[in-house]
């Protein structure tokens, strides 16, 4: 009987366990059941589009850029193609026994090896990035027929920038650089990555930057069928690129060389506009750079060569660089005072050669001028006659007169970077520093003012825009490069539209005044020798600026400070004096007299747009070194100078 209750429980036990083993795999088929209706309903649409790319690729086709040209059709910025290394990081073997390698077959200098080393920083692991730009025929063919010992590693054809006339206009023009990533978060924010998908370079300045936008054009895909193995098999479809479309700006590059060349070593800025619409003539900052440099990724060298330079090069001095304007700032207080009514031209002020005001002396000219109306106190700038004007409008009049012409604030030109500059008023004092005994503005502050010196700090563009709005009789037009862009398939060239200008309101017979002073600073006044035999007749305000302050009773002596602490050079003017077709603004810096340096650059700059003329070497010499007043030796044609071609 025990035998058979042992067999019958030994029975027992194996249906138990076959229970249990079949519940398993019953429960075990039931998840796989769900996992295929879970992938082939519910996840079908979802893994199908997988699949479908898994075995199709879509390849971004970048664009050509534009050209840039001038208002010439000179080319000013161009492209041309190359066969560059790339090195994929994460495809390739150990970068740096990569790289030794490699330099075995092309060669790879240690510039090279930098300028990847911050590549590498900046992009990601799966990026291609070059190691060699720029391969010979005979490099490519090397290492074509060693490519199988370099995974990762492949040469492509790319199109490089190129700016043929080097540093000429090289901070209007700018230049492009590699993306960095603030610039590829600022391309999603803005709703552009899949136009910028394969895009590695953008414009970083200038021209450049302010229209990266038609410059760049639109991408292209291509769909590829791929293999297991990524290669591509066929086209599946494909939208060719948009190129980008060419951009026309109003320099005249020849002139613009000019200028360069009349500047010579020395720094400063120029800004050259037509007064009848706001057109960019000339857009001059010195010391220039080479913006080739910044293509591929400058080098270290030349990094720390420009960006340490006490000259700031890289500097744009016309749009960035603040500026007492000194006396060129004279006419636009006379034209102040007329317009409200604070003096009468033929109002008399004596000028003994200072002027007294808060128990401080303020100084002028050695001797002084004697009894002056307006038209002599400009024409002769007495320090003294606007003085005492300074002081009877006041800060906040100067201020809210000289604000509609732009002194201190933004043109609106259409390039990035302008600054604004310091126009000063009550309220900018009261919100700029912080200590309450320094926000209250002193009446001593605004006697400076009224000779454009204090607190007063304006650009280039900005002196040029109220010179140009004065010499049409008031109307200020916003200053633009952009002239036309031109459709690179189907080659139509398209004016832009530029906003019309603004009526200021000046009355016709106060402009008068002033116009008739500054015509006879350069008949008759401290202008008369830089004009001395021009065919046309112009107006125009020397001026010269103090870089650093100096005390009360503290004469001026330039032999006896460093050199950036002379002071500058600076000049306004426009031509002809009647029918205006130019108005220049030129400083340049630490130069001392404005009709011994900066009046002469003006000089040249209305013979060449008016007359066709381009100064002799002689002269181009002399005006460098502030030895020229009317041109020297025989002008030639500016139609015969053939530009520099590298």
């Amino acid at each position: 009987m025990t035998e058979i209750r042992n067999v019958a429980a030994d029975a027992s036990r194996l249906r138990l366990r076959v229970l249990a083993v079949g519940l398993v795999v019953f429960l075990a088929f039931c998840l796989i059941v769900a996992r295929l209706v879970f992938l082939q309903v519910v996840r079908h649409e979802d893994l199908a589009a997988q699949a479908e790319s898994n075995r199709t690729a879509v390849v971004p086709i970048v664009p050509n850029r534009g050209l840039i040209l001038d208002r010439n059709g000179v080319v000013l910025a161009t492209n041309y193609a190359a066969y560059t290394l790339e090195i994929t990081p994460s495809r390739a073997a150990p970068l740096e026994e990569t790289i030794d390698q490699l330099s075995k077959v092309v060669d790879i200098h240690q510039r090279d090896r930098r300028r990847f080393k911050r590549l590498l920083e900046e992009s990601r692991n799966f990026e291609s990035l070059p190691i060699r730009t720029r391969l010979t025929d005979e490099e490519v063919a090397r290492f074509a027929a060693q490519q199988y010992r370099f995974p990762g590693v492949e040469i492509k054809a790319r199109l490089f920038r190129n700016y043929p006339l080097g540093e000429i206009g090289s901070h209007a023009i700018g230049y492009i650089g590699r993306i960095n990533q603030n610039e590829k978060q600022r391309i999603q924010d803005a709703d552009d990555e899949a136009n910028y998908r394969g895009t590695e370079y953008i414009g970083k300045l200038g021209v450049e930057q302010s229209f990266e936008t038609a410059l760049h054009g639109i991408t292209g895909v291509e769909q590829m069928e791929t293999s297991a193995g990524g290669r591509a098999v066929r086209k599946l479809a494909s939208r060719p690129a948009t190129p980008g479309k060419s951009v026309m700006i109003s320099l005249d590059i020849k002139l613009q060389k000019m200028v360069e060349d009349l500047f010579g070593d020395r720094r400063g800025a120029l800004v050259a506009i037509d007064p009848r619409n706001g057109e960019v003539l000339a857009l001059v900052s010195k010391p220039t750079f080479d913006p080739n440099l910044f293509v591929e990724g400058i080098d270290v060298e030349n990094w720390t060569a420009l960006n340490e330079s006490i000259d700031k090069p890289l500097l744009n001095r016309a749009l960035r660089g603040l500026y007492p304007p000194g006396s060129t700032y004279k006419p636009f207080m006379a034209l102040a005072a007329l317009e409200l009514n604070k003096r009468s031209p033929s109002m008399i002020v004596s000028d003994p050669g200072y002027y007294n005001f808060g128990g401080r002396t303020f100084r002028s000219h050695e001797g002084g001028l004697g009894a002056l109306d307006m038209h002599r106190a400009i024409q002769f700038s007495s320090n003294t006659y606007f003085y005492s004007l300074a002081v009877e409008m006041g800060v906040d009049a100067i201020h809210d007169f000289m604000k509609p012409l732009t002194f201190g604030q933004t043109t609106g030109i259409d390039l990035n970077g302008e600054v604004r500059g310091t126009l000063p008023s009550t309220e900018w004092k009261r919100n700029t520093y912080k200590r309450p005994e320094m926000k209250r503005w002193f009446p001593g502050e605004t006697v400076s003012l009224g000779i454009g010196q204090g607190y007063n700090n304006f650009t280039m563009l900005q002196l040029a825009v109220a010179q140009a709005t004065l010499a049409n009789g008031g109307t200020r037009y916003t200053p633009h490069l952009i002239k036309a862009v031109k459709d690179t398939v189907t080659g139509e060239l398209s004016p832009v539209p530029q906003p019309p200008g603004q009526d200021l309101g000046y009355k016709p017979k106060n402009v008068e005044i002033v116009r008739n002073a500054l015509i006879a600073v350069n008949k008759g006044g401290t202008g008369t020798r830089v004009f001395a035999g021009a065919p046309y007749s112009s107006a125009g305000k020397t001026g010269t600026a103090q870089a650093v302050s100096l005390g009360q009773n503290v004469k001026y002596n330039a032999k006896l400070l460093e050199e950036h602490q002379r002071d500058h050079s600076l000049y306004a003017a426009f031509a002809p004096a009647e029918a205006p077709e130019i108005a220049v603004a030129v400083i340049v810096e630490n130069a001392g007299f404005g009709a011994a340096h900066a009046a002469p650059i003006a000089r040249r700059v209305f013979d060449y747009w008016l007359l066709g003329d381009y100064p002799s070497e002689e002269d181009i010499a002399a005006v460098r070194k502030g030895q020229a007043s009317a041109p020297l030796g025989k002008p030639r044609k500016a139609a015969d100078i053939v530009l520099p071609t590298p």
